[in-house]
């Protein structure tokens, strides 16, 4: 079956290339090589063209419905429309749910973070590119859908579900209960009334591609999931990765950075704060990374994908430092620190 379904992928390339280069391509000039997956249930590809004449490669999307290939299309649209480098969309044919788009290549921001001898110029110039896609807040089918409460309740909800029921085999008292739901009230309260822009979503060191030397040189992939909602949700995104932690200086200082920018842009109120700025960032860091460390052990769990288990104790780790910084998430703190913690720990222990 698998090999029926590239069969019919490479014959569709095959012939949207012959259309793009004006000329009969064979699929015995193509070769198909797998690429690393993301959290969907998508498949990535890379494919070669070889000809007497070029050598070229392309990143072919295998979508099949009812997976779809909105509103990757219409975002990647909008976005490159707003000055947002994202790979054009070649061609697609969504009743086969296939795709051609550039290719980006491999070279990881997070990789380039790691080697590099000055990382905050590259993160730098990708808080750079933010206002462009928080200006973004709708496409060619209409608005991009709001993060309102059912869908943060949604996502909070995911920790307590996944994480702590499924992944840690652990119950809430009726106690912790209450103070969970306050706490998630707390979360919901705080993205809710931050202004609402265009958010990419999924904004971090393994969705931005370096495509040159320069640190300028950013592309953006991944912003199928974009909404409209808080502005800090991004920057926390970066910033706060869960995959690779940044010092705590730097991160203060390209927090800041990312406030200023706002502000220059006309972003933010200029009645916000540096302190009002601050407790946005920390508080949708928590929802999001409460978020996450659900998603990851669902994603262990309901679609059999190992690896990200091993980003839930860094993802968690971030809940326990920024909840202690505030007073009234020492409750939440404690819970962390005497119960989950441990849990996750033991976890580790027993894999």
């Amino acid at each position: 079956m698998v090999n029926e379904r590239i069969v019919q992928l490479a014959t569709w390339v095959a012939k949207a290339l012959s259309t793009i280069h004006g000329t009969t391509i064979h699929t015995r000039n193509l070769k198909i090589a797998t690429l690393a997956g993301d959290a969907s249930f998508r498949r990535y590809f890379r494919v070669t063209l070889t000809t007497k004449l070029r050598c070229v490669t392309y990143v072919l999307v295998d979508a099949p419905p009812p997976e779809s290939l909105e509103p990757f299309v219409s975002i990647a649209l909008a976005y490159a429309k707003a000055g947002v480098r994202v790979p054009k969309v070649l061609a697609s044919n969504p009743k086969l749910g296939a795709m051609l788009q550039e290719d980006f290549g491999d070279q990881l921001f997070f990789s380039a973070a790691e080697q590099s001898a000055n990382a905050v110029e590259l993160y730098n110039a990708a808080i750079q590119s933010l206002p462009a896609i928080m200006r973004v807040k709708a496409h060619r089918q209409g608005t991009l859908p709001p993060y309102d409460r059912a869908l943060l309740e949604r996502e909070n909800s995911l920790f307590r579900d996944w994480l702590l029921s499924t992944h840690l085999q652990l119950k809430l008292t009726p106690t912790e209960e209450h103070m969970w739901q306050k706490f998630s009230e707390v979360l919901i309260q705080n993205a809710l009334l931050q202004p609402q822009v265009g958010v990419h979503r999924d904004y971090h060191s393994r969705n931005l591609m370096m495509l040159g030397d320069s640190a300028e040189a950013l592309g953006v992939i991944d912003f199928q999931d974009a909404v409209v909602g808080p502005i800090t949700y991004d920057v926390v995104s970066l910033l706060r990765d869960c995959y690779r932690v940044l010092p705590a200086e730097q991160l203060h200082t390209l927090c800041n950075t990312a406030y200023e920018l706002c502000l220059h842009e006309q972003l933010l109120p200029v009645s916000t704060s540096a302190e009002q700025w601050q407790r946005w960032f920390d508080l949708m860091g928590l929802q999001r990374h409460t978020k996450a460390a659900g998603i990851f052990a669902r994603l262990y769990h309901r679609d059999d994908k190992a690896g990200y288990l091993a980003d839930i104790p860094t993802t968690v780790a971030y809940l326990q430092n920024v909840a202690s910084q505030y007073a009234e998430f020492a409750e939440y703190q404690q819970l962390l620190t005497d119960k989950i913690l441990p849990a996750i720990a033991a976890q580790n222990v027993e894999s």
